[in-house]
């Protein structure tokens, strides 16, 4: 019995003995051997982790103005077991419905939500996210959820939660909307860049995301001895754009009024200062709002045709042949040929009138835009390893670098050995195919004295943390031409335009600028054949023609009215743009001494540039006030605020002597139109143009009536002019005021432009157009009187560097005109 009881004892104590030094073990195992691991898990399980986003950087235009930025966003969600707890199912459906516009099904199918997987399948939800509709709201509907929130707490008797909820976020956003949508691109829902601009600096653009680590308790509250590690968030660079706000404006509405006149499959424009190739204004017709990508139906809308489009460019290729020949001292100005048509390699080329003008001199068969000029100028003079030489060194056939996705190389495939190819490459057609960025540097290359540069479109980039701005610099890629060579060249195609009887260009004459440029028209390749109904029109040109401030090109492709040329399509847009920008630029008219015309003549010298615009945007009015009356200015205040939110022109900008400064004090965009009676044509066009309002001036002299229209929220304002006389005493004019009369005159007919092939190879087109007998130039001059209307305030004051002179102005915001395609031809 006893034995038992000892052998029982013993097994217990061993039993309990070996238990304890398991335990023993176990616990050594874990706190000695393995304490590493458990020292992870357990600082894991202590430790949180917290992201900090970065701050997407700015896209600014080159005056500081908006384009591209973050802003306040906000995400729905539901918790549909609260929903169906408190029994607003109904209430949540329909009001979010109404705020957010998402479909009635889609919110029920989300308030209604269960889980699928785990314990708990089945049962409701308790948190969903409404992606359609509810995702980056914007504040104004995030005020309405707030307040249906609000009205779901008094209607179930809850303080805290109704189920519906509302989380800060932020997205991109793009003010000006439209405005120059495939420069910027866009960000897509999930923040990544897309397209344009956006997705270029993509990495300089959204910065580097920041991390905070803390120690935490049970509750998720830190501890006191929280030993924090965090890494701050390095937020993106802010771009500062070449573009102009304003140029884009004027760019962006002779577009639209084109495209709705001429009913294009697309309009593509760039403009420049070809002394830097900064550009200042792109876009393309259709375009789309980057606010509302996904709204877009058709995916071409998005493609950026100032890069990516390839196209045979016609007659506004034979500026390279035309260069290259005075660069080789070939081009005789005054030699002549047989005009008409030419035979090559066994292939007749022909003219557009292919009977042609006779005999005529090599600078005729420029102004008409002869083919055959340019196929003896080509082929015949330079040969085809020296044309190839003047092609490539003018930058065809390779990207110009400029910084935007995708930019297409083009492609010049002609063979040097087969002559109708070569001839055709003369003047622009065959294998010859390019882009508008191309178009662009190579005129821009003949402006500035022979250098090809390479466009850009960053002016600045700035690191706001540590407030460093890198500059981009003018980058030359290589002197194409001699300075002697481009001055030469610049004054024959002023005469393509100036001349208003057999100019193809004449339709781009502006008057008091001098306006130099090229037409073309190209016939479209469909199913490998030419169809002489399709055709790419173009005009490419640049102004002052003997100080160049600005170049352009501009590309209409396939007009509705196949009887169109580049000369009467493409011409006319390029005249409203420019005689628009340079009187924004601050660059006056100058007419010739002893020429009549509907201006005092000017001595040009007392025109130049005499000083800079001082900063004063963002300044107090008052203090503006001071500094330009110390400073001798002329200014203009218009609005009732008390600090200049915009001025014109811009700050650094080229200002002439009686030029005035314009002072906003409101947002131009949303300010009422001031009265403008008794205001000259000159002032009312400048304060109009910073408002982005449309005008149509008629008749001549001061301001005597407006009226204001709004169609698709586009404002437009008709002014009617009268004498100053008439304007102050109600009277009208019995008789003309020879001062002020204007001559409209009509160029004779004559004259074609581009050639036609009978070979594959080749062909080219022209189309007969006459200059419109209704383009009149409209007046006004220079007005400093003060006027009030209604909250709204214009006012005025000269001192010595602004002192009033009497002008004359067309009006740069008046309706586009397409002249009609008669007398003689403008390709």
């Amino acid at each position: 019995m006893n034995k038992r009881i000892k052998l029982r004892t013993l097994f217990i104590g061993g039993c309990i003995t070996l238990f304890f030094a398991v335990l023993i073990i176990k616990v050594f195992w874990l706190q000695v051997v393995q304490t590493g691991n458990w020292t992870d898990k357990a600082i894991k399980q202590w430790t949180a982790n917290s992201d900090i986003s970065a701050k997407r950087g700015t896209i600014t235009d080159r005056n500081g103005n908006d384009l591209a930025m973050d802003a306040p966003a906000y995400n729905v969600a539901l918790n549909p077991k609260i929903i169906a707890e408190y029994g607003i199912k109904g209430d949540v459906v329909s009001q979010l419905h109404a705020i957010l516009g998402t479909d009635e099904t889609e919110i029920e199918k989300q308030a209604t939500s269960v889980l699928t997987s785990g314990d708990n399948i089945g049962q409701l939800r308790t948190w969903r996210e409404l992606n359609s509709g509810g995702r980056l709201i914007d504040q104004e509907k995030a005020d309405q959820i707030n307040a249906f929130i609000k009205q779901l707490k008094e209607k179930t008797g809850q303080k805290w939660d109704v189920g519906v909820y509302l989380s800060a976020d932020s997205k991109r956003f793009y003010p000006k909307n439209e405005l120059a949508a495939h420069v910027i691109g866009y960000t897509n829902k999930d923040g990544n860049a897309v397209a344009g601009i956006e997705a270029y600096y993509d990495e300089k653009l959204k910065g580097t995301d920041g991390h905070i680590q803390y120690l935490r308790d049970k509750q998720g509250d830190k501890l006191p001895d929280s030993k924090d590690v965090y890494t701050p968030a390095k937020d993106g660079d802010n771009l500062t754009l070449t573009i102009d706000e304003t140029i884009q404006y004027y760019i962006e509405q002779a577009m639209k009024d084109a495209y709705e006149q001429l009913k294009p499959e697309s309009i593509t424009v760039i403009a420049a200062d070809p002394n830097t190739m900064e550009i200042l204004g792109m876009a393309n017709m259709p375009t789309f709002n980057p606010n509302k990508f996904n709204e877009v139906t058709d995916p071409k809308d998005f493609r950026n045709l100032a890069v990516k489009a390839i196209y045979e460019p016609g007659s506004t290729f034979k500026i390279v042949t035309l260069s290259g020949a005075v660069q080789e001292n070939l081009f005789n100005p005054n030699a002549t040929y047989q005009s008409g048509s030419i035979q090559v390699g066994g292939t007749t080329l022909h003219d557009l009138n292919h009977s042609g003008w006779g005999t005529i001199s090599y600078l005729e068969g420029l102004k008409r835009s002869s083919n055959v000029a340019f196929v003896n100028l080509g082929y015949k003079m330079l040969g085809a390893e020296r044309l190839r030489k003047y092609i490539d060194s003018f930058g065809f056939g390779e990207q110009t670098g400029i910084e935007l996705p995708g930019e297409a190389k083009g492609a010049i495939t002609f063979h040097p050995n087969i002559p109708t190819e070569v001839a055709t490459a003369a003047y622009g057609h065959g294998l010859v195919q390019v882009t508008p960025i191309q178009q662009l540097a190579a005129i821009s290359a003949v402006a500035n004295g022979g250098k090809l540069l390479t466009p850009h479109l960053v002016k600045s980039i700035t690191d706001p943390n540590t407030g460093v701005t890198e500059n981009t610099q003018t980058k030359v890629v290589r002197q194409v031409v001699d300075p002697a060579t481009s001055e030469k060249v610049r004054g024959y195609l002023e005469q393509v335009v100036s001349d208003q009887e057999i100019g193809t260009g004449r339709h781009a004459y502006i008057d008091g600028y001098r306006v130099a440029g090229k037409t073309g028209t190209a016939i479209k390749v469909i199913n490998g054949k030419y169809d002489y109904t399709k055709q790419v029109v173009s005009f490419v040109g640049f102004a002052p023609a003997n100080d160049p401030k600005i170049a352009m090109i501009v590309v209409i492709d396939q007009p509705s009215d196949s009887k169109l040329g580049g000369g009467t399509a493409a011409a006319p847009v390029f005249k409203k743009i420019v005689s628009q920008v340079l009187p924004y630029m601050g660059i006056s008219k100058v007419f010739d001494d002893g020429e009549k015309k509907p201006k005092a003549e000017v001595d040009s010298k007392k025109l130049m540039a005499s000083y800079t615009a001082p900063t004063l945007t963002g300044k107090m009015l008052a203090d503006a006030k001071k500094k330009l009356l110390a400073d001798g200015i002329s200014y203009t205040t218009v609005g009732s605020g008390t600090k200049v939110v915009k001025q014109y022109p811009a700050s650094g900008a080229a200002m002439t002597g009686g030029q005035t400064i314009y002072l906003m004090t409101e947002d131009p965009t949303k300010m009422s139109i001031p009265d403008l009676k008794g205001e000259s044509l000159r002032d009312a066009l400048q304060i109009l143009s910073l408002m982005k309002v449309e005008v149509t001036a008629t008749g001549e002299g001061y301001v005597s009536e407006q009226v204001e229209s709004s169609s698709s929220g586009r404002r437009s304002v008709t002014l009617t002019l009268k004498s100053a006389r008439a304007t102050v005493t109600g009277v009208d004019d019995t008789e003309e005021d020879p001062a002020t009369s204007v001559e409209a005159t009509t160029p004779k007919d004559g004259a074609t432009d581009s050639t036609e092939s009978t070979s594959s190879e080749g062909s080219s087109t022209d189309k007969d157009t006459s200059t419109d007998p209704n383009a009149t130039e409209s007046k006004d001059t220079t007005s400093s009187d003060t006027k009030t209307d209604s909250g709204t305030t214009t006012e005025s004051s000269t001192d010595s560097k602004g002192k009033s002179e009497s002008s004359t102005e067309q009006s740069p915001t008046s309706s586009l005109k397409i002249p009609e395609p008669t007398g003689a031809p403008t390709n």
